[in-house]
C-alpha cells in the first residue's frame, strides 16, 4: 500500500471526516489488492482509528464495500452524462459514452470492482447500482448510470426499434462494454497487428447491436 497522503487521512478523522476516510481507504485497497485484500482493521489502521470505531458508519465490510459501490455508480454516472452533453451527431455523442466507461473502468479500478462484487446481506439498505440510488422492489429511480444509458439510445434512435424495448438494447450495450472492459483490465484482450484495440472494438460492437436491432425493425 502506498503512503497515505491526501484530505482523507488521519487529520481527516479529527475533522469529523471518518465516513469519507474509511470510503477513500477502502476505494483504494480494492485498487492496489483487490476486493479480498483488505479487513475492516486494515481501513482503521490506514485512517487511524480503532476498528471499533468504523462501526459507527457501517455493519461491516460488505456495507463499506456497497457503500464504495455507490460512490463508483454515482461518479460513472456523472461521466457518462458529461459524454453525451459533448459536441458532435447524436450516434457520436452515444459512442463517446462507451469511450467514457472504458476510460472510468481504467482508471478507476477501486470504485470499478466494488462496483460488480458479488453482494452479501451485510449491507442494511439495497447498494446503489447502475439503475439509480437504492431501488428495492420498485421501479428504477431515474438518474442511475444504466437510465442514462437507455435515454441516450432513445434521443439517439427517436424512432425506436420495432416494439423491442430499448431497455433491451441497452443492456446489450451494456453487457459488450463491461465485458471489454473486464477483459482488457485482465490483460486478455487479444493484440497485434490489425487488431482492433478495446476503443475501436467497442464502437464496432455498439454499432452492430444497433444496426440489428433496427435491421429488425426494417
Amino acid at each position: 500500500m502506498r503512503h497515505w497522503h491526501g484530505a482523507s487521512d488521519k487529520r481527516g478523522y479529527h475533522h469529523g471526516n471518518l465516513k469519507e476516510a474509511l470510503v477513500e481507504a477502502a476505494r483504494r485497497f480494492i485498487a492496489e489488492r483487490g476486493l479480498g485484500g483488505f479487513t475492516l482493521a486494515d481501513a482503521a489502521k490506514l485512517v487511524g482509528v480503532s476498528p471499533a470505531a468504523l462501526y459507527r458508519h457501517f455493519a461491516g465490510r460488505e456495507a463499506l464495500v456497497a457503500e464504495v459501490a455507490g460512490r463508483g455508480f454515482d461518479v460513472l454516472a456523472e461521466r457518462l452524462a458529461r459524454a453525451l452533453r459533448g459536441p458532435g451527431t447524436p450516434i457520436e455523442r452515444f459512442t463517446r459514452m462507451g469511450e467514457a466507461y472504458l476510460a472510468f473502468a481504467e482508471e478507476e479500478p477501486g470504485f470499478y470492482a466494488a462496483m460488480f462484487a458479488p453482494r452479501g446481506g451485510e449491507a442494511e439498505e439495497p447498494p446503489r447500482g447502475p439503475w439509480g440510488p437504492a431501488p428495492g422492489k420498485d421501479a428504477p429511480e431515474p438518474g442511475g448510470a444504466f437510465n442514462l444509458l437507455v435515454n441516450a439510445l432513445m434521443m439517439t434512435f427517436p424512432d425506436g426499434f420495432d416494439g423491442v424495448d430499448p431497455r433491451f438494447v441497452a443492456l446489450e450495450v451494456w453487457a459488450l462494454s463491461h465485458g471489454i472492459a473486464t477483459l482488457s483490465a485482465a490483460g486478455q484482450l487479444p493484440k497485434g497487428p490489425g487488431i482492433p484495440d478495446k476503443h475501436e472494438l467497442l464502437r464496432a460492437g455498439v454499432l452492430a447491436i444497433v444496426h440489428g436491432a433496427l435491421a429488425r425493425k426494417a
